[in-house]
């Protein structure tokens, strides 16, 4: 079970407070990182995205995780995450277009997803209620196994 997420953009309050609208939640400061923001997803499973400023990375300190900030980050990551939501398609959509960020459902071969490209560098996967239901649905080991059995590799972009 995933409960929250860490990610690093570029307008930390911002962002929090659109991806509280998203999730039907609330945006909050983020204490233990000064300029960071928490969503609460106000959810049973206590679903939460950290926004952290654009640059900053953990590290392995003397005794615990610690912050650190990188002068030098690039814009993109491979870090994303598939996120069940309580709102349409549609009004992804709208708060995309609002947003100026790229929007758009996605076939990935058993399932459906909505890209949600966050300051249109870091993709999270929304799950509106009927795409969550066959995400779940087919993410179940024996289904994967299904799945690699006529699965073609992805082509890479260099």
């Amino acid at each position: 079970m995933l409960h929250h997420i860490s990610i690093a953009v570029d307008r930390p309050l911002h962002v929090a407070e659109v991806l509280a609208q998203v999730c039907h939640g609330q945006s909050l400061p983020f204490p233990p990182h000064p300029g960071s923001y928490i969503v609460l997803a106000d959810d049973e499973y206590g679903t939460a995205i950290e926004l952290y400023p654009a640059g900053t990375e953990l590290i392995p300190g003397v005794e615990e995780a610690a912050f650190s900030h990188n002068n030098l980050p690039s814009p993109f990551t491979a870090v994303h995450a598939a996120i069940s939501v309580p709102m349409s398609r549609e009004e992804i959509e709208d708060i995309g277009a609002r947003e100026g960020w790229l929007v758009r459902h996605s076939d990935r071969g058993p399932f459906h997803v909505i890209e949600f490209w966050v300051e249109n560098k870091l993709m999270l996967e929304f799950l509106p209620p009927n795409l969550a239901l066959e995400y779940l649905t087919f993410m179940q080991p024996q289904n994967w196994r299904a799945f690699l059995e006529n699965a073609v590799p992805a082509v890479s972009i260099k």
